[in-house]
C-alpha cells in the first residue's frame, strides 16, 4: 500500500470526476472545472465537482476502506493509520476530513462580481469592494 495518493493516480481521477459531473468538458482538473461550471454554465453548488483538497481525502478514505477489505483474510493485517488516511481524531472518536481548505465564509469575496460591459468604472461592485474582477464578471476576470 502506498504512503500517499500518487498524483499520476491523482490526475486520472480529477479527469474522471469532471467527465461525471460534465461528459463533454476537455478540463482536465476538477478545480478549472468547478470554476467552468460554476461561472459560465450557472450550474447550482450541488451540480458541480468537489474541490481538489475534497477529492483527494475521499480518495484517501475510499483507499484506507480498500486496503482494510484488502487484509480480510490475514491473520495479522498491517492496518494503516487513518490519520494519514482522510480520518481525524476527536473526543468522540475517529471523523472524516472533508478538506484541507479553509472555511468558505473566509474567502467569500471571491464571489462579488460586476457586470460592467465596457471595463469597471467607479460605480463597479469589484472597485468598490478594493477587489480585482474575477472569473464570475462579465469580462471573466479581464476587466
Amino acid at each position: 500500500m502506498p504512503s500517499d495518493v500518487s498524483e499520476e493516480s491523482m490526475s486520472l481521477l480529477e479527469r474522471f470526476v469532471v467527465l461525471m459531473y460534465d461528459r463533454t468538458s476537455d478540463t482536465m482538473e476538477v478545480n478549472d472545472a468547478r470554476k467552468q461550471l460554476f461561472a459560465h454554465k450557472s450550474s447550482a453548488l450541488e451540480n458541480i465537482p468537489p474541490t481538489q483538497a475534497a477529492l483527494q481525502q475521499h480518495i484517501k478514505r475510499a483507499s484506507l476502506q480498500g486496503n482494510c477489505w484488502n487484509q480480510t483474510l490475514v491473520l495479522n493485517p498491517g492496518l494503516l493509520i487513518p490519520s494519514d488516511w482522510g480520518w481525524t481524531k476527536e473526543a468522540s472518536g475517529w471523523q472524516p476530513l472533508w478538506t484541507t481548505l479553509p472555511e468558505a465564509s473566509k474567502s467569500c469575496h471571491e464571489l462579488i462580481h460586476c457586470g460592467c460591459k465596457k471595463g469597471c468604472t467607479g460605480r463597479c461592485k469589484c472597485t468598490k469592494a478594493a477587489l480585482k474582477c474575477t472569473a464570475l464578471c462579465a469580462y471573466s476576470g479581464d476587466c
